[in-house]
């Protein structure tokens, strides 16, 4: 009897695919995840209490398009996992299908999933089981949820570099995409900045103007200027709209206070 996870952004999609693998009777528990973040902590329980635990997992379905990290990003990472739970990609698009394979993917799922297809994936998922069982002494092994939450991915000429949050000193928008600016160069990604800042809050980053935002902990000097707010950001000069320069002056002395 298989544990699954199926992670997707769409819950509609979600919620579909839930339903189907919930009515197979070869799959026990089936859960939902929305995100990549959600994605890996659950698969932290799950390692956490061992193969044969209440939240053991035993598969994914998973998602290629998400926001943020897609689901090659979360294969990848769980790739270098001990012990990771198997992986079928369920994807309304064609042209990943060599990639996923060569993350070791059971299966490669077509959107709109079909019942008989989605039951030929988790015949093939049985099968890997039952060929390699976990071992009843394995010790379980931590994922910390944090390893995704910490790095962003980027593509650079067809390679796929994890650049640390923390290095990034501002973000710039560029309409559908933001710039990411670290001290060694800058980096274009497919999110808009509103994700970003939404996403980054909690790590210190606060929107300066519709068009950038800025790591607190890089802002260098913060000087208003005939009525005119500015920061910098090591070399770079950054202004700050009406609307946030009273809020990051704020900020700011809070900061210098604590």
């Amino acid at each position: 009897m298989l544990r699954a996870l199926a992670v997707d952004d769409e819950r509609p999609a979600l919620e579909e695919l839930l339903y189907l693998l919930r009515a197979d009777p070869r799959v026990s528990s089936a859960e939902g995840a929305t995100d990549a973040t959600e994605t890996l902590r659950r698969i932290n329980r799950a390692l956490d209490a061992g193969p044969d635990g209440d939240d053991a997992i035993d598969v994914v379905f998973l998602d290629i398009h998400m926001a943020g990290l897609t689901g090659l990003d979360v294969a990848r990472l769980l790739a270098g996992f001990a012990r990771p739970p198997l992986i079928v990609f369920v994807t309304a698009h064609e042209g990943f299908a060599v990639q996923a394979f060569d993350l070791k993917a059971v299966d490669y799922v077509l959107k709109p999933v079909r019942r008989e297809r989605l039951a030929e994936a988790v015949r093939r998922v049985c099968d890997q089981v039952d060929a390699h069982p976990a071992p009843a002494t394995a010790s379980p092994t931590t994922v910390h949820p944090q390893t995704a939450a910490d790095q962003i991915p980027v593509e650079l000429g067809g390679v796929t570099r994890f650049i640390p949050i923390d290095d990034i000193a501002y973000v710039e928008a560029q309409g559908d995409y933001a710039r990411l600016h670290t001290p060694a160069g800058s980096h274009l990604v497919r999110i808009p900045l509103s994700t970003l800042e939404e996403r980054w809050a909690a790590r210190g980053f606060v929107r300066i103007h519709r068009r950038h935002l800025v790591a607190l902990g890089r802002i260098d000097e913060l000087r208003l200027d005939a009525g005119a707010t500015t920061v910098r950001v090591g070399d770079a000069e950054l202004a700050v709209s009406r609307r946030h320069a009273r809020e990051l002056r704020d900020l700011l002395m809070r900061r210098a206070r604590g």
